[in-house]
């Protein structure tokens, strides 16, 4: 058989990125794609928002080692969730029809699973695209003052309940700055670490499943931070860093020694001594969701990410078997 018979070439035919992707869209993508490639998926709730929103984990794969790609810690960030739904369906799709994605097989998800968590922030997802009808029009009153009057909601970034998530990890929590001082659409560290709900059941998850490889998706700038204080595994970490950034063509961030912390990828690093990439997508856009019309862009240039990290671990797996 030829290699042409042997490549998914076909685009997502699920997922579509016509319009804003929203939690909505997101519910509906999961159910049409389990009913497709049922045998190759796991689909579970790891947790509920402030609102009771589920918050949806896909594992991809037969292997016992795992890697976990999260999408949307913040409101309008939710271009990483349909990049990592477009990613789930050609991953699938190619792994259930043993064809390759562009030139990478997906045999290594035979040995390396890769757990999706394509929006941890429905609720500001929500918010942040005007779909407020889910919400009291008490707490529709809250979110205008955390907004600071305005109607406009395309900055929003924070949760919910006016919480940044991605300022709510026990790792550097303590030197963040206090301000903003009260719940508000960005910035808001929270009174504690993990008191929002929606990180409390990330860390949980991701003690359950313990990651070799953790990926943090965000908006924008087109730039890897993969590094974190002084990491004790500087030449490995940056050789898997390296490794995306050649794939994405994106910037590798330079270590901060004075990197104040807060972060997912913060944690992880100091938590479990593993590495984690913080990847953002799309070129700066000020506070705002990047246009629908950078997708295509950037799904080409994210498309093997997965791959390349699942065989990264595998690697580390070896290493540390030997």
């Amino acid at each position: 058989m030829s290699f042409f018979f042997l490549t998914s070439t076909a685009e997502a035919k699920i997922v579509k990125v016509n319009k804003p992707y929203s939690y909505e869209r997101l519910v509906h993508d999961l159910t049409e794609v389990k009913k497709i490639y049922n045998e190759e998926l796991e689909i579970k709730s790891i947790g509920t928002t402030h609102f009771g929103k589920d918050i949806w984990g896909i594992k991809l794969g037969r292997g016992e080692n795992n890697i976990v790609l999260i999408g949307a810690h913040h409101g309008r960030e939710w271009l990483t969730s349909a990049l990592l739904m477009n990613m789930l369906e050609n991953y699938a799709e190619a792994y259930q029809e043993g064809k390759r994605v562009g030139f990478r097989s997906t045999d290594i998800l035979n040995q390396v699973s890769i757990w999706f968590i394509p929006m941890l922030n429905p609720d500001g997802v929500n918010i942040q695209q005007n779909n407020l009808a889910s919400f009291s029009k008490a707490h529709q009153n809250q979110l205008f003052i955390m907004n600071e009057g305005s109607k406009n909601f395309k900055r929003w970034k924070a949760n919910g309940v006016g919480v940044d998530l991605n300022r709510q990890y026990p790792a550097g929590w303590k030197s963040l700055n206090p301000e903003p001082s009260n719940p508000s659409y960005a910035y808001y560290k929270g009174e504690k670490p993990l008191e929002s709900k929606e990180t409390a059941a990330l860390t949980r998850f991701i003690n359950e499943i313990n990651p070799s490889i953790a990926v943090a998706y965000h908006t924008a700038g087109r730039e890897i931070f993969w590094h974190y204080k002084n990491g004790k595994h500087l030449k490995r970490d940056y050789k898997i860093a390296k490794s995306i950034s050649r794939i994405t063509n994106y910037k590798l961030s330079k270590p901060d020694p004075e990197a104040v912390g807060g972060g997912f990828t913060d944690w992880f690093i100091t938590t479990y001594h593993k590495p984690a990439l913080t990847i953002e997508v799309s070129y700066l856009v000020g506070e705002t969701s990047p246009p629908l019309s950078v997708f295509s862009r950037e799904w080409k240039r994210n498309k093997y990410v997965g791959l390349v990290l699942a065989k990264e671990a595998k690697k580390l797996e070896g290493k540390k078997n030997q």
